[in-house]
């Protein structure tokens, strides 16, 4: 699995904007390579019912699946990976655990970022690059600090945080791998036609192969 290529355009849910089936449905039809289900603060039991609806639609088109926080839920609903950030199960022990799925770091610095590489993270969720309203308390990273994350680690960086149609060439351009949207996506009028629009540019700049 070319994990690199996979992590190129990553959507992820948000409740607070739209249904998480729909969201993904949606964003899997305009050319998302990979779904996260987030779903902070809801029982575990409606956690599990909606991953494995998002499994059966991320396999339909051949994307992955992560799940935001939660190791027993991905590893219950068969997700290719989970989402840690610094505040979570930290990623060696997360590796123990979970020897078969691909381990996401959410990182907000150069150092964050470094030690979760060491830990052992398959990749890493880079930002905020810009400011965003869907998680306010992300701290500013900005286009430079994601070039130095970059340069610095030799694992995939998918840059997250503010990301937009008008700026996306512009993140792609510091060598991330990919890029994790919300509300460009999940917040547009359609979901569809947004994703298609960003997966035009991400083809584009990296050429279809």
């Amino acid at each position: 699995m070319n994990l690199r290529k996979r992590l190129r355009l990553y959507v992820i849910t948000d409740r607070r904007l739209r249904d998480e089936l729909e969201t993904a449905e949606a964003a899997l039809e305009g050319g998302a390579t990979a779904i996260q289900l987030r779903l902070k603060n809801a029982p575990t039991r409606e956690m599990l019912m909606v991953g494995d609806k998002l499994r059966r639609l991320t396999d339909e088109y051949g994307a992955l699946l992560f799940v935001d926080d939660r190791l027993d839920v991905a590893l219950a609903v068969d997700a290719d990976g989970v989402q840690l950030g610094p505040e979570d199960m930290p990623v060696s022990r997360a590796r123990e655990l979970a020897p078969g799925l691909i381990i996401g770091a959410s990182v907000y610095s150069l150092e964050e970022a470094l030690r979760a590489e060491k830990e052992g993270a398959h990749y890493l969720g880079a930002g905020a690059v810009f400011p965003t309203a869907t998680k306010r308390e992300a701290g500013v990273l900005g286009l430079e600090g994601l070039r130095r994350v970059v340069r610095s680690v030799d694992i995939p960086v998918v840059a997250i945080g503010g990301i937009t149609r008008e700026n996306v060439r512009d993140v792609l351009e510091t060598g991330v791998d990919g890029i994790a949207v919300i509300s460009a996506v999940v917040g547009a009028p359609d979901v569809r036609r947004a994703t298609g629009e960003l997966k035009a540019i991400i083809d584009g700049f990296f050429g279809r192969g």
